[in-house]
């Protein structure tokens, strides 16, 4: 049998790989932004299914973008922005910032 390895040794290999940084990014994003859409929905009282009527989705589509199952187009997080009465805001930072 092989030796065992700790989890930071088998994540920094898997993160070695070429594209896993962008890959890696990509997945945070898509998590935090349907984190983010799950809170705001609780903090209204919505069900899943109130919020996908308010935003011309099916309530799959719903389920699956709060589990960071989708990437979105900013014309949805438009969408979402206003059936969640929030206003969006879309910024760059310089990378030493952002996290």
């Amino acid at each position: 049998m092989g030796e065992r390895r700790t989890w930071a040794d088998k994540k920094a290999e898997i993160m070695s790989r070429p594209g896993a940084g962008a890959a890696y990014e990509a997945a945070r994003i898509r998590f935090e932004l349907g984190e983010t859409v799950r809170r705001r929905r609780e903090q209204l009282g919505l069900t899943q299914a109130e919020l996908a009527e308010r935003t011309g989705l099916k309530q799959l589509a719903v389920a699956r973008f709060e589990a960071g199952g989708t990437m979105p187009t900013i014309p949805m997080l438009e969408r979402l922005a206003e059936a969640l009465e929030m206003r969006l805001s879309v910024q760059f930072q310089p990378l030493r910032e952002a996290s």
